[in-house]
């Protein structure tokens, strides 16, 4: 598979029984825990691999870390962070490069195993489906409010939560239900990704403000302007393509582009399967699931939010 779908990984081809799904990502602190800066960067590298309806089971480290600046044991705790993740989910850390950096920076080049008749692709989703979040949004403006000094512990807490939580229940509730589109929602934000499935799938995707979740106290953190700059980047490249309706303000527009990390899978799914993919989730132990919106013929705008 090429570029041209924006999908979330690359795959290639071995066989007619066995495609390998290749990814890589590596960022930046958005925690002050080193141990759960490494949990989130890995659950964030192997969720592409989820994503595209695959078992991640290889991965490399990836880091950056300025060692004349910071003691070894914080980079030993962001490594033991990862480590546990990958053990989660059955993925063997089979090596990896460092290299001396300013700021540390962390993450994984992962190899996957797909069927290639199981692959999920940007290019599914079909008028009359409906569109399943696993995950709220707000990462971005909450590690904006990290690093401000002024998150509540609580709100934290619950976001390391959720971006700790692999998306591999999520893969599996999606392969038993037979899904018609996936992709996970990350930097590009909640619209920046449906706009990736609406374009590749030649529809419009219709989105329910009132129904999309959203993570503790992001709400009062952007409202005290704690907003991270890509998110503000995400919401002037997307805006055009957009139906806002009159009930998206200026604060739910930037909700809506704020650039997550290891945030949830963003499926579409056949109408008539909604409630087994509901359920198959429940089991999976993905309780925050909703159906947050619906895929409709292609009109002029790719994305319409709207609240009814």
């Amino acid at each position: 598979m090429g570029t041209s779908l924006s999908d979330d990984g690359a795959v290639y081809r071995v066989s007619d029984q066995l495609a390998l799904v290749l990814t890589t990502d590596f960022f930046t602190p958005i925690v002050d825990d080193p141990y759960d800066f490494g949990r989130i960067a890995a659950a964030n590298a192997l969720s592409d691999v989820y994503a595209m309806g695959g078992d991640p089971f290889a991965a490399l480290n990836l880091v950056g870390f300025p060692r004349d600046n910071l003691p070894i044991s914080v980079l030993q705790q962001i490594l033991a962070g990862g480590a546990t993740v990958c053990d989660d989910a059955g993925v063997t850390i089979v090596g990896g490069h460092t290299v001396d950096d300013q700021e540390p920076k962390y993450g994984l080049a992962v190899t996957g195993r797909v069927d290639p008749d199981r692959i999920f692709s940007n290019d599914g989703a079909k008028p009359g489906d409906v569109i399943v979040l696993t995950k709220p949004i707000g990462t971005g403006i909450l590690s904006t409010a990290i690093k401000a000094g002024i998150a509540e512990k609580d709100h934290v807490d619950v976001a390391v939560g959720w971006m700790t939580q692999l998306n591999s229940g999520a893969a599996l509730a999606m392969h038993k239900c037979d899904i018609d589109c996936c992709t996970d929602v990350t930097g590009f934000g909640l619209i920046g990704h449906a706009l990736n499935i609406a374009r590749a799938s030649e529809v419009t995707i219709r989105f329910n403000l009132s129904s999309i979740p959203i993570l503790p106290g992001v709400t009062r953190y952007i409202d005290s302007g704690h907003i991270p700059s890509g998110s503000e980047r995400n919401l002037e490249s997307v805006s055009r393509f957009v139906h806002w309706d009159e009930h998206c303000n200026a604060a739910s527009r930037l909700l809506l582009t704020d650039a997550q990390t290891s945030g949830g899978l963003l499926i579409a799914a056949n109408e008539g399967l909604q409630s087994k993919l509901l359920e198959f989730l429940e089991t999976e132990g993905i309780t925050g699931a909703q159906i947050i919106g619906r895929v409709c013929e292609r009109g002029p705008y790719p994305v319409i939010v709207c609240d009814d």
